[in-house]
């Protein structure tokens, strides 16, 4: 039997806290950014802190428990190591019913982790310690995984050269061989600009779908501003679709733009998640073949729902 979606990406365990703008200015965090730590420094921040709550987080994971939300059918691979926080992300995700196919071993590095640091004004800022997920290899993903499914969701963030690039290879080619359509989020600004030409050059060649915001899409094209941008995306025959925050979002697909407001909410929390759970309602739509205006208006609503909370879960 054919499953929906399976999401391949960074399998990070999301640990939140409330502080205020002192604690960032004495760790020297620039508000709003995302940094990646070593162990040490993400030892001393979490004997620092009063943890809120811990959940499986990651890019990828998130859209998969958006999903699952939905009643979607959905599966994740991150790597983990059979340690404390491996134990609390497969547990995490196994209760909202996303299927985990990665199995954990013993591990020289430990299960990744990131510190969201939650300001009084919802400001959200990262310290991520990759751990062990940045190590997912081609040697973890198994054809029988890839095989039976619609789409692979995979996210920007695994793109690096090296063993990362391999795995992400190795997955489009299975992807390829089984007729299984290969999408991808664009992550973040600094992974576009840092791997800008293989991306466009996946996007070409390789991917079905590809979701990024404004900013994401002008810096992949190297244009400045949406329009240039759109008017190059219609040369290239594959699904775009583009949030734009307060602007809504909007899907490219060959000479066809569709537009879709987005929903204004009365009082925004926290921003963890927006991108990843508009990836979910899309999905979701798009796997029961809506039209694509109903994908971007249910993404829209549940990256509305998931700002008026702490956290990128629904469920």
């Amino acid at each position: 039997m054919i499953k929906k979606i399976l999401g391949i990406g960074n399998a990070i365990v999301d640990i939140f806290v409330k502080v205020d703008d002192n604690f960032l200015k004495k760790n020297n965090l620039i508000k709003g950014s995302m940094k990646l730590i070593e162990k040490d420094e993400f030892q001393h921040l979490k004997n620092s802190i009063k943890i809120e709550k811990i959940e499986a987080g990651g890019s990828v994971a998130n859209t998969m428990a958006g999903i699952s939300y939905l009643k979607g059918d959905s599966s994740f691979i991150g790597k983990i190591n059979a340690d404390e926080f491996g134990k609390i992300y497969r547990e995490s995700l196994e209760k909202i019913k996303v299927n985990f196919l990665y199995s954990e071993k013993n591990e020289n590095l430990e299960t990744g982790a990131s510190i969201i640091f939650i300001t009084p004004d919802f400001e959200r800022t990262m310290c991520t310690y990759l751990g062990i997920s940045s190590k997912l290899s081609k040697e973890d993903i198994n054809e029988n995984y890839i095989k039976d499914y619609e789409v692979i969701f995979l996210e920007g963030y695994l793109w690096d050269k090296g063993v990362s690039e391999e795995m992400f290879k190795h997955v489009i080619s299975l992807a390829k061989k089984n007729s299984v359509k290969v999408a991808m989020s664009l992550s973040d600004i600094f992974c576009v600009n840092r791997h800008r030409e293989d991306f466009l050059q996946l996007l070409i060649n390789d991917l079905s779908i590809l979701i990024g915001n404004e900013n994401e899409i002008n810096a992949l094209l190297q244009k400045k501003n949406l329009l240039e941008s759109i008017s190059e995306l219609k040369k290239i025959n594959k699904l775009i679709i583009i949030t734009r925050s307060n602007n809504g979002s909007l899907a490219i697909f060959n000479d066809k733009i569709t537009n879709c407001e987005s929903i204004k909410v009365q009082r925004v929390i926290d921003l963890t998640g927006a991108g990843d759970l508009f990836a979910s309602g899309f999905f979701k739509e798009y796997l029961n073949k809506s039209d694509i205006k109903k994908c971007l208006q249910t993404g829209s609503t549940l990256a509305s729902k998931i700002i008026q909370k702490i956290g990128a879960r629904l469920n």
